[in-house]
């Protein structure tokens, strides 16, 4: 049986990818078993690893959870499985960059939420569906999408089930950048070298801080800070003694 989740390491980047290209990458339980598997051994290798980037194989990154999985009712093999999943992601000492082509609709957007970075196609297609099947999200949605994208988009995203394009997306701060779809593939390996130029050790701290201070009163965030920083990293040295011979 293929895997479900494919993992490839290059240059201090891993790359998972979503591997049901022929059901659109519809998300199943034993898809989330397999993303959690790669999460628990990437949160040990931080030291080889220094970015994830997370996208899908084919046609597009997801089209949402796979709706013969709900109705079948498969019992998951641990409590709140792909909430889990996704939390776990969500706070890898890495960075992670969400790769959208396509569609992302609902329990695939949920999953995109968890990067750090969130990049789309020009032909990318973005919506919560939930309230179309009478569902209501458990993957995350409801905190994730408002502070991304504030809570008054948040509503119409949830509420009125649109579907937004990659260029919208990125005007509301969904995605961060948006590329061309000839161009998207050259782009996001770009900006994943770009992020693996500056120091892994800072991006780890930088990381750490933000997740930490979330939600934090501005003076409890900015003594969080001062008191509770990671310091100086071990490649500062190496990286002032290299500038200064530019």
């Amino acid at each position: 049986m293929s895997a479900l989740v494919l993992r490839e390491d290059r240059d201090g980047l891993c790359t998972l990818t979503l591997n049901r290209p022929d059901k659109m990458n519809a998300l199943t339980v034993q898809m989330f078993l397999e993303l959690h598997d790669h999460v628990a051994a990437l949160e040990q290798q931080t030291e080889s690893i220094g970015a994830v980037l997370l996208r899908g194989a084919g046609r597009c990154f997801s089209a949402g959870n796979d709706l013969h999985d709900i109705a079948a009712g498969r019992p998951l093999p641990m409590p709140y499985l792909q909430a889990r999943t996704i939390d776990r992601l969500a706070r890898l000492p890495q960075p992670v960059i969400t790769a959208v082509h396509a569609h992302c609709y609902t329990g695939a957007l949920e999953l995109a939420l968890a990067g750090d970075i969130i990049v789309a196609s020009a032909s990318a297609k973005f919506a919560d569906t939930h309230a179309k099947w009478a569902l209501t999200p458990l993957w995350g949605m409801s905190q994730r999408l408002p502070r991304r994208v504030g809570q008054a988009r948040a509503r119409e995203i949830m509420l009125l089930g649109r579907t937004y394009s990659g260029v919208q997306a990125a005007g509301m701060g969904l995605a961060n950048f948006c590329y061309p779809d000839t161009e998207f593939d050259a782009q996001v390996q770009a900006l994943a070298r770009e992020l693996l130029a500056g120091s892994w050790f800072s991006h780890r701290a930088n990381k750490r801080l933000l997740l930490e201070t979330d939600g934090l009163p501005l003076d409890a965030g900015l003594a969080h800070e001062v008191f509770r920083n990671a310091g100086k990293g071990p490649d500062m040295q190496e990286r002032i003694a290299a500038f200064g011979k530019k």
